[in-house]
């Protein structure tokens, strides 16, 4: 098969493998191959519009969110050889925000990065989170930021937004409201933003039943979010809010792989879909039945990811993926380092116009940062060269 992935470096065309571009014009398909040797040129509107329309790529309907008969579609990928084991997972990246110099939202280079992550095969995105640098946007450039999101994504993959912010649970109320508003899937709770760390699980609870009380029936996610600080949901609390039949997300950052067992058997005949946040667990938390990955490492390598949801179960590749679970523990603790501003920097290396700028980690990199970054980048293209992936 002809691979060639489109570029997430030009937001108006995108050059798709033959079979793809088939697959989302086969009325006509002599008339797009006549003249074309490489692959097929789309606008990114009609990319998108096709795509959408043929369900090429996965529903940013509800039920993607929620049970549903009508069987998830994977996103697909010019980046990897071969068709993925379990077209069921997804690989959802913690969406990082650009800024210009000026420290204002780079608005035309989220969208260049948008597709950078479509172009790698995500099938979600988490906006306005931690990686955002949430806690560093005022209200207005959170409801901003997603919104923009929203449109580019254009329907294609659903998108998911942190939406509990107030100092009180009226003011959280109204901003769920607001966010909910641009067009998310699902609205997410930071679990800590509803007791503090000396209150107990029952008033967490009255917490929760009350923000849901007041909002409808706005789909809902949670996410143990490690500021302000790491409020870890319990098996228990976990089964109660479950039982409101309006979570439909979890993103868990638990590490605890008992704890998780014991929510992932919670949710096998709910539509709640468990994302693990930790690149530790990937193997783990997969091949025990948690729909995705939510982790930082996808700001740097999310092709990487995307194999790893898309091969964790395949019995045929579990030499790689021991390996590569081996090699993602090795680089998390070099990637994390001065995080958001090394994934800015592992980015921009990899092509995305992103300056070093970050209103959580203003500091600018070291040379031996950046030279660490740099050994982690030759490592990665190692990984794709073994995995048969090419580098978006």
């Amino acid at each position: 098969m002809r691979n060639v992935a489109f570029s997430p470096l030009n937001a108006e065309n995108i050059t798709l493998p033959l079979s793809y571009a088939l697959a989302l014009d086969c009325q006509n398909p002599l008339k797009m191959i006549s003249g074309m040797n490489n692959g097929i040129k789309f606008s990114r509107q009609d990319f998108l519009r096709k795509a959408a329309a043929t369900g090429f790529m996965a529903s940013a309907s509800i039920r993607s969110f929620a049970n549903s008969t009508e069987k998830p579609v994977t996103v697909p990928s010019s980046i990897s050889i071969g068709r993925p084991h379990d077209q069921d997972k997804k690989f959802v990246p913690v969406m990082i925000t650009p800024f210009q110099q000026n420290g204002k939202i780079d608005l035309d280079v989220v969208s260049r990065l948008i597709d950078f992550y479509l172009a790698a095969g995500v099938k979600g995105f988490f906006a306005n989170c931690a990686s955002s640098e949430m806690y560093e946007l005022s209200e207005d450039e959170r409801l901003t930021l997603t919104q923009h999101v929203v449109k580019r994504v254009n329907g294609v993959v659903p998108v998911v937004a942190t939406g509990s912010f107030g100092s009180t649970i009226f003011e959280q109320v109204e901003f769920a409201k607001k966010i909910h508003d641009t067009g998310i899937n699902a609205v997410i709770l930071i679990t800590s933003h509803y007791a503090t760390k000396e209150e107990s699980d029952t008033v967490l609870l009255y917490n929760f039943e009350r923000m849901l009380e007041l909002t409808g029936n706005i789909p809902m996610g949670l996410y143990e979010c490690p500021a302000p600080y790491k409020r870890i949901i319990s098996p228990e609390v976990f089964k109660s809010l479950l039982a409101t039949k309006r979570m439909v997300y979890h993103k868990d950052t638990s590490i605890d792989q008992e704890k998780i067992k014991a929510k992932l058997a919670l949710i096998k005949d709910s539509p709640l879909e468990f994302y693990d946040a930790h690149t530790a667990n990937a193997t783990f938390s997969l091949q025990n039945g948690a729909k995705g990955m939510s982790a930082i490492s996808g700001n740097f390598y999310p092709e990487i990811l995307v194999w790893m949801c898309n091969h964790a179960t395949d019995p045929r590749r579990q030499e790689d993926v021991k390996w590569l679970q081996e090699e993602l523990v090795k680089a998390e603790k070099l990637i994390s380092q001065a995080y958001p501003m090394s994934s800015k920097y592992f980015l921009k290396k990899r092509g995305l116009p992103i300056l070093p700028v970050s209103r959580k980690s203003p500091k600018p990199l070291t040379i031996q940062q950046k030279e660490t970054l740099d050994g982690v980048h030759r490592t990665f293209l190692g990984w794709c060269q073994r995995l048969q992936i090419q580098p978006v």
